[in-house]
């Protein structure tokens, strides 16, 4: 089974770069992308409709050209929501979680926390969210594997200058908490597990 997770940056410009053909070149079984930033109706009809692939999108209701997030699957999911549950969480198309026999593949976009206080209390609050969610499934049987993009580092590891970023949203210690949940809750960093020691 091989999933990739993919920040696109923009679904349409990621398309006009030949990345779409990368995608088509590589055959993963799920393919996630972030930050669409496009209604359904701004995703090119191929995309939408890629050849042995469902696909599935979700996009912020409050104003076009932001967020969004999309899940590309060889096998067909028993089903797909685009809502974690708590309306005012579920505004700006950040998540889908696909269910299969056994297994949960989540894709989210998490919210960046920047842009003052108000910013960061929904950051915390999607986060929280979030583990409760993942935390339920779990408890009804399912295996929960998720990415995307956290918009946090977890450790000094994971920065290039971690002393100079420790008062700035995306490595506050407030936000690493949550990660420190994520890994106490037997939550794997595929990456880290790889990978444990790789810096830069």
């Amino acid at each position: 089974m091989k999933l990739i997770s993919w920040n696109v940056n923009g679904i349409r410009a990621w398309h006009k770069k030949g990345c779409f053909d990368w995608f088509l070149k590589t055959k993963p079984d799920i393919f996630c992308i972030q930050e669409t930033k496009a209604h359904p109706d701004q995703i090119p009809d191929e995309i939408k409709n890629t050849p042995g692939y469902k696909t599935y999108f979700d996009h912020s209701l409050t104003r076009k050209g932001y967020s969004g997030v999309g899940i590309f699957t060889k096998i067909e999911p028993d089903k797909v929501i685009d809502r974690l549950g708590v309306e005012e969480l579920d505004q700006e198309g950040r998540f889908l979680a696909a269910f299969f026999k056994k297994t949960i593949v989540i894709n989210t976009y998490f919210p960046n926390g920047g842009g003052g206080p108000d910013r960061l209390a929904y950051k915390l609050a999607y986060y929280k969210a979030f583990l409760k969610f993942i935390n339920a499934q779990r408890k009804k049987g399912y295996s929960v594997i998720f990415c995307g993009d956290i918009n946090t580092a977890h450790t000094e590891i994971d920065l290039a200058r971690p002393k100079e970023n420790v008062e700035n949203t995306g490595f506050l210690p407030i936000e690493r908490a949550w990660l420190d949940d994520v890994v106490k809750n037997k939550y794997i960093d595929t990456f880290r597990y790889k990978y444990p020691d790789t810096k830069d």
